[in-house]
């Protein structure tokens, strides 16, 4: 394994992905020369040029470095990418982002935060907490902060706050201290091949917590039984047979107040500006580890009542008297149903409009039964055509598949202008646009649209 502190040139295949980005920050924060490809620019990597990152949108052996110390790529890269095909074929050290977090982290206390939704949005406050409070940390989030405009920060003091993503299984090259499960279910099937061994990983994830270390898990988790750790602890949003749990919830004009209840301890009075009833329950597992931590209960409530939220996660774009936009990452059955359902808790009295752009052809296929059902929980449903990324199309699958399951009434299947078109002639009071895609690219026009 070559050291840290001998990486002195670094080149990243598909810089512009939120994983690979914060590492490409992390390496320019540590004085590293750092150049990179995308397929295309995006916000992401024209801030990262802005940064004095070098970066190329062409696939192109002529363009890139050959003077580097190690080559980054990630699994959304193609096995064929001529720029990875050159690279190996000429013996350099060529290894997986979650290779170089594995290197990052080996020295290091780590709070590793896993799970097939809600790890984003727990990543972020986890790392907000321990900034906020002062208790200082490094921290490598799947999102961007909106308190600070970043996916990455560094920190003197040496612990790290990781997203611990379990696609391609690159979690299980994490070694934490203190680990969060947010969920289990069934993703990435086209990796896994079966819910069950999705699963699998998620206690293998558990089992690799350090010795004395910490596990906060949802409750109720199928093969909660098999996770392993010295100390554990389960939460949830209602549930009191939960060991971390929240009282007396109350909403104020999209936001909410309540407490966190553990039996040895209370938090009176938390405020949170952020929508879903969904983020409560992420906010207490946030809470949980910073009361391991013993952070002071009046540090924690100033955090939390500080924490602006992730981008795209219950992201409000507009929020007036007349008008609701809502963008948000959603991209599972799972996280459309906690959305719509949060999205309901706070704005009962209005119809919901769905803008929702499914993510992979192999997602949709897996899991068309629970989209079509977590579709239906809206009043009206817009659906884009699929978005592909790194696949090519199934025979079969498409938009079509989930608007012929559904059952709601009120659905159609628009191409993205006839979708801003249709946004201009009805004007609708609730917005909600989801999806893991280039959705985002649409939001703003949305916005305009309807102010």
């Amino acid at each position: 394994m070559i050291k840290l502190e001998n990486i002195q040139k670094i080149y990243f295949i598909g810089i512009g992905g939120i994983g690979m980005s914060a590492l490409a920050r992390y390496f320019k924060s540590r004085g590293a020369e750092v150049k990179g490809y995308d397929k295309t620019s995006t916000v992401l990597t024209r801030t990262l040029e802005d940064s004095g990152i070098d970066i190329h949108y062409e696939e192109r052996i002529d363009l890139i470095p050959k003077d580097v110390d190690v080559v980054v790529y990630t699994p959304a890269i193609p096995p064929q990418h001529a720029e990875l095909v050159y690279y190996r074929a000429n013996n350099y050290i060529v290894v997986k982002r979650s290779d170089v977090l594995q290197w990052i982290t080996e020295g290091s206390f780590n709070i590793c935060i896993g799970g097939t939704h809600g790890k984003t949005t727990v990543t972020t406050m986890i790392a907000h907490l321990l900034r906020h409070s002062g208790y200082g940390c490094n921290a490598f989030l799947g999102g961007i902060s909106a308190n600070y405009q970043t996916n990455f920060w560094s920190s003197e003091r040496n612990v790290v706050v990781v997203e611990a993503d379990e696609y391609d299984r690159s979690f299980l090259k994490l070694v934490p201290d203190i680990a969060v499960v947010t969920s289990m279910d069934p993703d990435h099937l086209d990796i896994y091949g079966t819910p069950e061994a999705v699963a699998d990983a998620f206690v293998q994830f558990s089992q690799r917590v350090k010795q004395g270390g910490c596990l906060v898990s949802k409750f109720g988790l199928e093969r909660a039984s098999e996770l392993k750790a010295a100390h554990q602890y389960t939460y949830d949003y209602i549930n009191t047979s939960a060991a971390v749990h929240a009282e007396n919830i109350r909403t104020n004009n999209g936001s909410y107040c309540f407490d966190v209840v553990h039996a040895d301890w209370i938090l009176k009075d938390v405020v949170l500006h952020m929508g879903g009833l969904h983020n409560i329950e992420n906010a207490i597992a946030a809470i949980t580890v910073a009361k391991y931590l013993t952070i002071d209960n009046d540090k924690i409530i100033a955090a939390i009542a500080d924490f602006k939220g992730v981008k795209r996660r219950f992201e409000y774009i507009l929020k007036s008297e007349k008008h609701i936009l809502i963008d948000d990452y959603a991209h599972h059955p799972q996280e459309l149903k906690a959305l719509i359902s949060g999205v309901r808790s706070l704005f009962a009295d209005r119809k919901l409009v769905l803008v929702f752009q499914p993510h992979l052809f192999s997602r949709t296929n897996d899991l068309a039964n629970e989209f079509a059902e977590s579709l239906d929980l809206a009043d009206e449903v817009i659906l884009l055509p699929i978005y592909p990324a790194r696949e090519l199309p199934m025979e079969g699958v498409s938009s079509e598949m989930l608007i012929r399951k559904m059952k709601l009434s009120n659905k159609q299947i628009l191409e993205k202008q006839a979708m801003l078109d249709w946004m201009a002639k009805h004007n609708p009071e609730l917005v909600v646009m989801a999806g893991a895609g280039d959705i985002d690219a649409l939001v703003l026009q949305v916005k305009d649209l309807l102010s």
